[in-house]
């Protein structure tokens, strides 16, 4: 049970142990997914004294009479609007105006009581205040969630282009005062080099927009007839220069014809990312295996390699952003640590998910699941 702190100011003593006995025995659940809200309370008879109150330890709820003796409420509710304190404050008064309740609204009033009041109507008002201050608080701590994401993307974003950077100014530097001498061959090989370092932040960037256009929701998606058995074959075409250099046998097991109705830059780019990483993380001598079956719901591909493979934690951070896993065998594999946070959110765009079952020294299978309703897909007979 949460605990929120109330502040009553009243001069009148009656009043303020009434209102305190209710609140000692009243508790609140703002909404069926929170815990329920109960109240410390504290009492003050004047403004000066619930000021020093509120200076030794601000409450979350202030209910606060307009008349009082000495400074008025009005003037303990500017003090704690001055002071920037996250204190939700209800106006209580027999005296109200439009010109009062104009003012405290200015002040930082969040609502206003009306004496006399019952029981049953100071717990209303609680209520109210404390679903605003419950909402209030998510919000600020969702605020807060995103500067954290922000800050960490940029943080690793910055480590990611560094070494790049770093590398290619190197490569310039030794080009700029002639310590590569004047062989072609040297002078080519440091291009090339700087040249691979650049494409690899090319790469990058390109990456992050597309994850940022899906999270976004301003991804444009355009479903068309396809078939999907083409376009593996075509992933499969791209890497298969990559794949006779190491002797890594590449194999696709599928129908004749996979016709469906989907997005073909993200088909592709599930395909792409998926065989492009079987090669990179095989041993030379192994194997590909691309497998496309239809299912009930839709679609199961399955792209399976005799590489490197995975420990269960390695496995169990695979699909997270910007996240390599680094180790003596992947220390030398470049990549920018998107590819299969992409894949997962393309397949759940896509009305599924993607898993991986992994063995170190033995290899691993990526599974992705495609939907036939919830991603707008369809398979043709």
């Amino acid at each position: 049970m949460d605990t929120l702190r109330v502040l009553v100011v009243d001069d009148e003593t009656g009043m303020r142990l009434a209102m305190e006995r209710v609140l000692r025995t009243f508790s609140v659940r703002p909404g069926d997914d929170d815990a329920t809200v109960s109240f410390e309370v504290q009492t003050a008879e004047t403004g000066e004294e619930a000021l020093e109150r509120i200076a030794e330890s601000a409450p979350d709820i202030l209910l606060l009479d307009l008349k009082l003796p000495g400074i008025s409420g009005l003037d303990v509710l500017r003090q704690v609007n001055e002071r920037g304190l996250p204190t939700l404050t209800v106006m209580i008064t027999a005296y109200a105006t439009l010109e009062t309740a104009i003012d405290a609204t200015k002040q930082g009033a969040h609502d206003f009581l009306p004496k006399p009041f019952t029981p049953e109507e100071l717990r209303v008002a609680m209520r109210r205040v404390v679903r605003h201050l419950v909402v209030q608080r998510q919000a600020r701590r969702l605020a807060e969630e995103k500067r954290q994401v922000r800050f960490q993307f940029i943080s690793v974003l910055g480590h990611e282009l560094k070494a790049p950077l770093a590398a290619i100014e190197g490569f310039l530097q030794i080009l700029k005062d002639g310590s590569a001498g004047t062989d072609p061959a040297v002078i080519q090989q440091i291009i090339d080099r700087a040249l691979t370092r650049a494409g690899g932040m090319r790469r990058l960037i390109a990456e992050l927009l597309d994850l940022t256009r899906i999270e976004s929701g301003q991804k444009r998606r355009e479903f068309t007839g396809l078939d999907v058995r083409e376009v593996a074959q075509a992933a499969l075409d791209g890497v298969a220069a990559a794949a006779a250099q190491r002797k890594i046998a590449l194999a696709l097991h599928a129908p004749d014809r996979m016709p469906i109705v989907a997005d073909r830059g993200e088909i592709e780019i599930l395909f792409n990312n998926l065989v492009s990483n079987a090669v990179k993380y095989n041993r030379d001598g192994g194997r590909v295996d691309v497998t496309i079956e239809p299912t009930g719901a839709g679609l199961r591909l399955e792209v399976c390699d005799t590489g490197i493979g995975l420990s269960p934690e390695e496995a169990s951070r695979l699909f997270q952003e910007f996240v390599r896993i680094r180790n003596d065998k992947t220390r030398t594999i470049p990549g920018t640590g998107l590819g299969l946070s992409i894949v997962k959110k393309l397949a759940q765009l896509n009305g599924g998910d993607v898993t991986v079952q992994s063995e170190p020294n033995v290899g691993s299978r990526f599974t992705v699941t495609l939907g036939l309703k919830t991603g707008g897909m369809t398979v043709e007979n």
